[in-house]
C-alpha cells in the first residue's frame, strides 16, 4: 500500500503560479504512473497529468498543456506539479494517485488505486 500526501495548494491571483508536491510513503517499487487529477465543486474528477513509468512519459489534459507541468523522481517517492497561467477555472482539489495504469487507462480514476487527501487550489483576485 502507498500512502500520498499533498501539499502546496493555496490562494492564488489569476496569472499566478504555484507548486503542487506529491510525497508518496510505503512500497512504491510496483508503481507503474502517478497523476494529478482536480475536482471543483458541483463537477466530477478529472485527469490533469500524468508520469508512467515505462519510457518516463508524460501526459497532460489538452486544457493545461501549455501552462502545467508534472515532474517526479524515478522511485516515486514524489511527484510535483508546476502550475503556471493560472485561471479561475483552474480553482479545484488537486488530488495525487498512484497505481498501475496502462495507457487506455492513464487518464481515468480506475487506473490508479492510491489516493491522496487532496489539497486546494483557488484562484481568484
Amino acid at each position: 500500500q502507498v500512502q500520498l500526501v499533498e501539499t502546496g495548494g493555496g490562494l492564488v491571483q489569476p496569472g499566478g503560479s504555484l507548486r503542487l508536491t506529491c510525497a508518496a510513503a510505503g512500497d512504491t517499487s510496483d508503481t507503474g504512473g502517478m497523476a494529478w487529477f482536480r475536482q471543483a465543486p458541483g463537477k466530477e474528477r478529472e485527469f490533469v497529468a500524468a508520469l508512467r513509468r515505462n519510457g518516463w512519459r508524460t501526459y497532460y489534459n489538452e486544457i493545461v498543456k501549455d501552462r502545467f507541468t508534472i515532474s517526479g523522481d524515478r522511485a516515486f517517492s514524489a511527484i510535483y506539479l508546476q502550475m503556471t497561467g493560472l485561471k479561475p477555472e483552474d480553482t479545484a482539489v488537486y488530488y495525487c494517485a498512484a497505481g498501475r495504469p496502462i495507457l487506455s487507462s492513464l487518464r481515468t480514476l480506475g487506473g490508479y488505486t492510491n489516493w491522496g487527501q487532496g489539497t486546494q487550489v483557488t484562484v481568484s483576485s
